[in-house]
């Protein structure tokens, strides 16, 4: 298939820039894929679509403060960096502007919140052939105890900020968020509250976890022109032995988000179609056809066009066939009508 073929137009009035007033109170779009029905119903609803016995799976990684801002000493030139791979302690990949003027061996000092110099050094160690820039920190302690106070929080660049804003430490997090490592939010959680999560235990439904840190392989752009020909980032994710166990023993399996859905097909596809425990790493690219081992029912929120996300919706739409493209791009374009939120801060769609 050609990467264009998950193009649509979005108004960019329906891109979310701000969370709703609470957590549960976004809407969510229900698209029943034996029928093409779409329901349109408020994220508390969700309830009314969950079972005993099924097993809701959540990811519970945590968004680091992982862009900072440097000068280089010498020129007094600024650069911005976004951490996304832990190499090493204190070596980190990182995507930083302006590039050109990040050469290997180049030196930065860190800036505080305030753009005030610190105390923190860095050196550009190497450039790989996507021009990201291994970075080595220079300094006593880790970098990731020092993110609280000089990082802000990674929200996407169609989140328009001036500058940084308190309620995206707060709002571009779960409530559940456990495990530090994402530089990007798994934003189907966003709409859960613990209050929530209480009543649908109360429905005799399973809550469980996994781990996997959000990086380039979720959100980075696609850039060839047939989906074959992409190369997913690595991704670490880790499945307790407790919740494999109860995965395995689910009446359904209804994974939260597009990156709950990779952990638990990753480990399926190359386990005869069970979850096992462990740690692990995942470059899965998951596209029309495909055949779903575990995941029977899928909360995730809009898109971006073109995107694996997208992809990885339009396959769950129609495991197996070719037709789930088409059946999510009629669901998006009457989305657009009902004027739903789209994107991170957005609203939400449950496929079942």
């Amino acid at each position: 298939m050609r990467t264009a073929d998950f193009n649509f137009d979005l108004p960019p009035g329906l891109i979310a820039q701000k969370p709703a007033a609470a957590r549960d109170q976004s809407r969510i779009c229900v698209l029943d894929r034996q029928t093409g029905k779409i329901a349109h119903r408020q994220f508390p609803d969700l309830l009314e679509y969950l079972n005993a016995g099924d097993v809701l799976v959540l990811n519970d990684s945590r968004v680091i403060p992982a862009r900072l801002r440097a000068v280089n000493p010498k020129t007094g030139g600024h650069f911005e960096l976004l951490l996304f791979e832990e190499v090493a302690p204190n070596q980190w990949w990182a995507m930083m502007k302006p590039g050109k003027r990040a050469r290997i061996g180049t030196r930065i000092q860190l800036l505080d919140l305030q753009k005030q110099p610190t105390a923190i050094e860095a050196e550009v160690e190497a450039v790989n052939e996507e021009g990201h820039r291994r970075i080595r920190f220079e300094m006593s302690g880790n970098i990731l105890d020092q993110l609280d106070r000089l990082g802000e929080v990674p929200v996407p660049p169609y989140i328009e900020r001036a500058e940084p804003q308190a309620e995206d430490r707060e709002r571009y997090q779960t409530v559940y968020a456990h495990d530090a490592g994402s530089v990007a939010a798994p934003t189907a959680g966003l709409h859960f509250t613990n209050e929530l999560l209480e009543k649908i235990r109360g429905r005799g439904v399973k809550v469980c976890f996994v781990t996997l840190h959000v990086g380039l392989g979720t959100f980075a752009p696609v850039k060839a022109d047939r989906l074959e020909e992409h190369r997913m980032h690595e991704e670490r994710f880790n499945i307790a032995a407790e919740t494999a166990e109860t995965i395995n023993n689910a009446n359904r399996v209804i994974a939260v988000g597009t990156t709950s859905l990779r952990v638990l097909e990753s480990v399926a596809q190359a386990n005869d179609g069970n979850v096992v425990a462990g740690a692990g790493r995942t470059r899965i690219f998951i596209y029309p056809p495909f055949d779903f081992k575990v995941v029977d029912a899928l909360v995730t929120n809009f898109h971006l066009p073109c995107s694996t996300l997208l992809m990885l919706v339009s396959a769950f739409a129609a495991p197996n066939e070719m037709r789930g493209r088409e059946m999510i791009l009629k669901t998006y374009q009457e989305a657009i009508r009902e004027r739903y939120r789209f994107f991170s801060y957005g609203d939400a769609m449950f496929i079942k």
